[in-house]
């Protein structure tokens, strides 16, 4: 778990808008909507969803709590098919030569083996299990703050879609020029002159 690791990569965001209504009821609705599949998909290369902290192989939000006090913490999966080209390489090599008996030929053509790979890719991809990676979240909401606990770009990509999909909240990343946009209190000219710095260039 990433929030309890002895070390950790933390991406800090601000959060855009409020829920309206029941705060809980929404959070829990949208987390359960918006949960990964309990069953893998055999034709997903990469499926992505919501699942609690304390069971992130099992999703059920009825059973497992996300709210401690003002906070919620729940976690994002990612679930995603890797092929080694090693492996792709020894069953296009098998099937090339029971293209080549079939045939009757010695060799094949470049679209022959470009269906060969394509039909081996298909095949594997549909037998290996997926390998899944999990991303603890930890959102403040009275003070529209959120912790996902990776920086890789492509994890904080499906956070950012998903996110806004479960809760209609735009999460907006923090790095110097949002902190100043979001959660400073600079005037508007004040701001406008940061966000119009421009890096400088030193020579020796």
């Amino acid at each position: 778990m990433g929030l309890i690791s002895s070390t950790h990569s933390v991406s800090r965001y601000h959060i855009d808008g409020k829920i309206e209504g029941s705060i809980t009821e929404e959070v829990r609705n949208n987390l359960i909507k918006y949960s990964i599949p309990k069953i893998e998909s055999e034709y997903d290369e990469i499926s992505a969803g919501w699942t609690p902290v304390e069971s992130p192989y099992n999703p059920d939000f009825e059973k497992f709590s996300f709210q401690f006090g003002t906070y919620f913490l729940f976690s994002l999966r990612i679930d995603k098919k890797s092929i080694p080209a090693k492996v792709i390489q020894k069953h296009m090599a098998i099937e090339i030569e029971k293209k080549k008996e079939e045939s009757g030929r010695d060799f094949i053509s470049k679209n022959e083996k470009s269906e060969i790979k394509e039909m081996v890719t298909d095949i594997l991809m549909h037998k290996i299990p997926s390998i899944p990676n999990v991303y603890d979240v930890l959102w403040n909401y009275e003070e529209n703050n959120l912790y996902l606990y990776t920086t890789q770009k492509a994890a904080n990509e499906f956070f950012e879609t998903l996110f806004l999909k479960s809760f209609n909240l735009k999460p907006i990343r923090l790095f110097p020029y949002t902190i100043v946009e979001t959660k400073s209190n600079f005037s508007d000219p004040q701001k406008d002159r940061v966000l119009s710095l421009v890096p400088v260039t030193y020579s020796r």
